[in-house]
């Protein structure tokens, strides 16, 4: 029984020692997890602060759901309903009224380009994306240029009358402003993150189907497809480099979001590659860098503030690659540099092959048109460039299309604007080519009363009411005191002389 009792005793000890050891154990457990927890809620609060100083919108995650399969089963595939959802309220329908003039053959027969014309009202539609909760609204130049009446139409089947605030005809792109307050919105993206084979929706109003979702992938990056046409006489140096998807895009897309998997806006649907006029499996989108650029430089300057490098360059293939020792084919070649220009003041020199801006990389001119045409003159980008065979990086300036480095207010008149058109004088080597002595150029037709009679871009007005027009300022002041019906002459650029009734 002693020794029964001993041991028993000896347990106890034992037992009693074995619980208080357990029992530091947790609390030195305790400790250090609460000193990890503290450590990590630190770095956390820090991560945050960071992430939200740095962007204002958060990326939910990539949703996955599970679907019923033919043997009863389940697959796992990408959700798509979040990104739809969250976007269709953001997605408008935008309505379009032109009036235009349509002449009577019988009528000109008789009294030729005097002839009275009948008008026809020419209606059109597209779509846009809210991209601001105060109604600003980005849409394609093609949805809006020469109309006369916009109105845009919510997906709660509210309507407002939009206002063009500009245009970019160089990226086909254009900036709407509505008479609303807190509207949903699609956040920006990064269209340089976007990778060929992902996910892709198609967001807007096709054939006048508001509000349709259709899905693809992205089929290539930095696509030229010659869309846009060189003028250099209307400020038109055309910039392409479309993401390409499979999304069904058809006429009435125009304008419309294309949105990755987290409901980001990565392009603006612009195009489609078809020979019916309806979608065959390739359509194009504005990369939202772009976008973003062009928009926030029209609503604060009124134009586009474009910047150049100052070089002529083409694509790498295999010949020049050889010729130039470059060892493969990649990059963007420098032909030449321009006098003056950023290229040249930094150091760059012919025969340089551009490979990257910044920390992109860049292997033909579409993509390099496009990183550039991220900045604005002034910016600093460096530039890498590989010569003999070595990388280099240049700090270049880039310069805006007159060689400055400072942003240019766009200043229209408020009489030309008024009339839904803006002026220039004509240069000497127009007027000695079409033999005429004076008069002023049409450069852009917004809309308004010069639309409506007819008059295209880049129409030379000579006379108004058989008075000699020398320059821009003699001519609106002529039609601002006028009123009624005037007669305006004049030629187009390719000898064609015009005869026009504008009434004020």
């Amino acid at each position: 029984m002693k020794a029964a009792g001993m041991n028993f005793d000896l347990t106890n000890n034992i037992n009693q020692m074995n619980t208080m050891k357990r029992a530091f154990g947790y609390f030195a457990m305790g400790v250090a997890g609460a000193l990890i927890a503290l450590a990590v809620h630190d770095h956390t609060n820090s991560s945050k602060t960071s992430l939200l100083s740095s962007s204002t919108t958060t990326s939910p995650p990539v949703r996955f759901v599970n679907l019923p399969t033919a043997n009863g089963g389940t697959m796992v595939a990408m959700d798509f309903t979040h990104a739809s959802e969250t976007t269709v309220n953001a997605v408008v329908h935008v309505t379009t009224e032109t009036a235009v003039n349509v002449r009577d053959p019988f009528a000109d027969f008789f009294w030729g380009y005097r002839a009275p014309q009948q008008q026809q009202l020419r209606q059109g539609a597209g779509s846009g994306v809210i991209v601001s909760g105060d109604g600003y609204i980005v849409t394609n130049n093609h949805v809006v240029e020469g109309a006369d009446r916009i109105q845009v139409h919510l997906n709660d089947n509210r309507m407002f009358e939009g206002k063009v605030i500009g245009r970019d005809p160089s990226t086909d792109l254009a900036l709407l402003k509505i008479d609303a307050t807190e509207l949903a919105t699609v956040p920006y993206g990064n269209s340089d993150d976007v990778r060929v084979g992902e996910w892709v929706l198609a967001v807007g109003n096709p054939m006048n189907l508001t509000s349709t979702v259709t899905a693809g992938i992205v089929s290539a990056k930095a696509r030229n497809i010659n869309l846009l046409q060189y003028d250099a006489s209307r400020d038109i140096f055309p910039l392409e480099s479309f993401i390409q998807t499979d999304a069904a895009v058809n006429p009435g897309n125009s304008g419309g979001a294309l949105v990755n998997v987290n409901g980001q806006l990565v392009g603006i649907n612009t195009a489609i590659a078809s020979n019916t006029g309806a979608y065959t499996g390739y359509s194009f989108a504005i990369p939202v860098n772009i976008v973003q650029k062009v928009a926030n430089d029209l609503l604060e300057f009124g134009s586009v503030q474009r910047a150049y490098i100052g070089v002529s360059i083409r694509d790498v293939d295999q010949k020049l690659a050889e010729e130039i020792g470059l060892g493969r084919i990649r990059g963007v070649y420098v032909n030449g540099i321009t006098d003056g220009g950023a290229a040249q003041k930094a150091g760059m020199l012919a025969g340089d092959v551009i490979v990257k801006v910044g920390s992109i990389e860049v292997n033909n001119v579409p993509q390099l048109q496009e990183q550039v045409g991220k900045f604005r003159p002034g910016n600093q980008v460096p530039v890498t460039v590989m010569r003999k065979g070595d990388e280099q990086v240049f700090d270049i300036t880039l310069r805006g299309k007159e060689g400055t480095t400072v942003a240019a207010v766009d200043t229209k008149r408020d009489s030309g604007s008024a009339l839904g058109a803006e002026f220039s004088p004509v240069s000497a080597e127009d007027l000695k080519a079409l033999k005429i002595e004076q008069g002023v150029k049409v450069t852009t037709i917004n809309g308004g009363k010069f639309r409506s009679t007819g008059i295209r871009e880049g129409f030379i007005i000579t006379k108004v009411d058989q008075e000699p027009i020398k320059d821009p300022e003699q001519l609106e002041r002529i039609l601002a005191s006028k009123r009624g019906g005037v007669l305006v002459e004049g030629i187009y650029p390719n000898g064609t002389r015009a005869y026009y009734g504008l009434g004020l």
